[in-house]
């Protein structure tokens, strides 16, 4: 069974045009606040909102996340409480939504539990970066039981092992473009449009990029050789300035974005 992930993937390969991913810190600076920057990203054309939930210990994460995370859980950001809010966006709007987690908070919720609330709310997907491909069978039953796509990602240590994940992705293939921690780059990886080839000989699985990007003009280079574009840092930088008043500030970043993707 499709869900919106795969769907708007389909309609954008058909109509030749290439998908905005933004990421933002649930909770951060509040939950309100960011249930209304979801709901601004859309207004701007982002086509797939990721959703992190905060983690005291986020090791893919630079420096901006985790001071994200840190802020997310001070102010009493919980995952019931995200749970909560991605019910209240559902009958908003019917944009793909992700949670990008690590294996801790879900193991501490009940995988099973999670997943299926996931369904029930209508999270359409789920990034959990601490999860390698060999492990990924750890909440495959769930995934697969309740519908939510695990996704899977390639980094410059993947490899021989590309065509293997690529083969076994669903949704969209995450592209991380350079090795360590998420964070503002001013070089992006060569690398990435040689993984993609090597992908496309073996699936059809939009490839998506990320980890880095974070100006309109990267985005640009990037959405040549990819399906999509993610950006993250970027836009929680933003937050970071401006906290509940960042909604026209993100939304201003974002136009600049999708104008070059």
């Amino acid at each position: 069974m499709m869900n919106r992930i795969d769907l708007t993937f389909q309609k954008y390969k058909e109509e030749g045009r290439k998908a905005l991913i933004a990421f933002i810190t649930g909770g951060d600076p509040n939950i309100e606040t960011t249930e209304k920057l979801i709901l601004a990203m859309a207004e701007v054309g982002v086509d797939v909102v990721e959703i992190g939930i905060p983690f005291s210990d986020p090791v893919a994460e630079g420096e901006v996340i985790q001071a994200a995370s840190k802020r997310a859980l001070e102010n009493g950001c919980t995952v019931d409480k995200l749970f909560c809010m991605v019910k209240r966006l559902r009958e908003k709007t019917e944009m793909p939504l992700l949670f990008m987690t690590y294996a801790n908070p879900i193991y501490a919720y009940g995988k099973e539990r999670f997943m299926k609330t996931c369904r029930e709310v209508g999270i359409d997907g789920v990034i959990v970066p601490d999860v390698p491909f060999e492990e990924k069978a750890e909440f495959a039953k769930e995934c697969e039981t309740y519908q939510v796509r695990q996704i899977s990602l390639i980094a410059p240590t993947s490899k021989e092992r590309v065509e293997l994940i690529a083969k076994e992705a669903e949704g969209f293939l995450y592209c991380v473009s350079s090795l360590g921690v998420t964070g503002m780059r001013k070089e992006i990886s060569n690398q990435v449009e040689e993984w993609i080839q090597q992908v496309r000989q073996v699936s059809t699985i939009p490839c998506a990029v990320g980890f880095g990007i974070s100006t309109p003009e990267q985005a640009g280079v990037m959405a040549k050789i990819a399906d999509g574009v993610i950006i993250g840092s970027g836009i929680v930088k933003i937050v970071e300035r401006y906290g509940r008043e960042s909604i026209v500030p993100v939304q201003e970043f974002l136009r600049g974005v999708r104008d070059k993707v």
